[in-house]
């Protein structure tokens, strides 16, 4: 998104605190931040006005693993990896994916089902569904 070498990146390279991009299908906005943002309801905050009815949150994973109120899909490179990051996250979990889908010969770990994108991404998808329906 954010090159070296790209128009956006010399803006924030000039002190910029937002640029905006835009194209025929998109709009990027890039706020920059002289710290991490480290709470995730801060975080959640800055699309509140978006009103969109699902949000994936990629990483954050310490932000994310104590919380209740969060739905989890767990992503893993192998069984072990799979385990050390179950270790520290709390229910509720959806499912597993990740390359463990494809070093596994079970469908689940424990009650979590794994799935392999690739070849079960539509059952990972109904399996939301059905889960966001109940919500």
């Amino acid at each position: 998104m954010d090159r070296e070498g790209t128009n956006t990146w010399r803006y924030a390279a000039a002190g910029s605190k937002i640029i905006v991009a835009i194209s025929p299908q998109e709009i990027d906005i890039i706020k920059k931040t002289k710290r991490e943002l480290n709470d995730l309801d801060k975080i959640l905050g800055l699309l509140e006005k978006e009103n969109l009815d699902l949000v994936f949150i990629e990483g954050f994973h310490t932000l994310i693993a104590k919380r209740t109120d969060i739905l989890k899909i767990i992503t893993a490179k192998d069984q072990t990896d799979l385990e050390r990051t179950l270790q520290g996250t709390v229910p509720p979990v959806l499912a597993a994916t990740g390359k463990v889908a494809e070093n596994v010969n079970e469908k689940c770990f424990g009650e979590i089902p794994i799935f392999n994108i690739t070849k079960d991404g539509e059952k990972l998808a109904n399996l939301i569904r059905s889960r966001l329906d109940g919500i």
